[in-house]
């Protein structure tokens, strides 16, 4: 295993509640890394910031991390298509390692070309579960190899660039450890900004459509479908509800004040957490387990 001292990270400080270690997945192209350091750092995370090469040359600098965050932007310039060289290079090098953090709960995120990228790598919508463990949580065992992508993220059904504020639905059913929080916010607060041109969710076919819809999978959808997306569909999740991926920005919305209508809300919506920084505490909180465990 590649130690701190070799990685040039400082050790975990000792406490009786150490802060859960992120580290956020970076890449030629990447630019809203910013945006999620802030997010994890808000919800009580310590976030840290890795190059894809330093984690090819180096898979196992994921051990010393509980949870993992692959921001927005356009990687590698999105040659090709949106994420695909980014996918191709996790496909390829980090596919493995990336099992075994999820194998052992690590919470993943990607966010826009983040969540192209863990779709065309394999990681999202993940295999189905085989069992339950103790905790009620969706057990599965991932391949050996990657498997055929089975959902995509297209062109806008519009052909353009969409840059905008959408609202948003978390699903009740779903185990995603993301969404929770969503649920018992006012309608006004769910609504996060979009910006994408290739965030059109479909499927190989309705059957993988059907196993999402029946697995809970579906953790997010649009209720107002602006790109055109199968069952408006906004961000799926895997069947632990650990790993999940959506087009909007959480990490876009830590304040009220970026709200779209912010001089207009209520005093008593605003006395709560933004959405976005109560999206990434619900993960930071199953992730902080973990760090206990170190």
């Amino acid at each position: 295993m590649v130690s701190a001292l070799q990685s040039g990270m400082s050790s975990r400080t000792e406490t009786s509640d150490p802060k859960p270690r992120a580290l956020l997945l970076r890449a030629a192209g990447t630019n809203c890394d910013d945006e999620m350091v802030r997010a994890f750092a808000l919800a009580g995370a310590e976030p840290k910031r890795v190059h894809l090469e330093r984690l090819i040359e180096y898979p196992r600098l994921l051990e010393e991390f509980d949870i993992i965050g692959i921001p927005g932007g356009f990687s590698y310039g999105d040659d090709i298509a949106a994420g695909r060289v980014l996918a191709v290079r996790m496909r390829t090098h980090l596919y493995g390692a990336l099992c075994e953090a999820a194998a052992r709960g690590v919470p993943i995120i990607g966010v826009c070309n983040g969540f192209q990228a863990l779709v065309q790598c394999g990681l999202l919508p993940g295999p189905e579960p085989i069992e339950l463990d103790r905790e009620h949580r969706a057990r599965s065992t991932w391949p050996a190899k990657p498997p055929p992508s089975v959902v995509t993220l297209a062109h806008n059904s519009t052909g353009r660039f969409i840059d905008t504020w959408v609202r948003v639905k978390a699903n009740a059913a779903s185990p995603c450890v993301w969404t929770r929080a969503l649920l018992d916010m006012p309608d006004v607060a769910r609504m996060l900004p979009l910006a994408s041109g290739e965030g059109r969710f479909v499927t190989t076919s309705q059957r993988v459509l059907d196993v999402l819809e029946a697995g809970g999978q579906v953790a997010l959808r649009y209720i107002d479908n602006v790109n055109g997306s199968e069952g408006s569909i906004a961000g799926v999740c895997d069947a632990s509800g650990r790993i999940f991926g959506l087009m909007p920005h959480p990490d876009r919305y830590l304040s009220w004040d970026h709200h779209p209508f912010a001089t207009r809300l209520d005093a008593s919506v605003r006395q709560a957490e933004a959405p976005g920084v109560t999206m990434f505490r619900g993960a930071v909180d199953v992730a902080r387990e973990l760090a206990r465990a170190r």
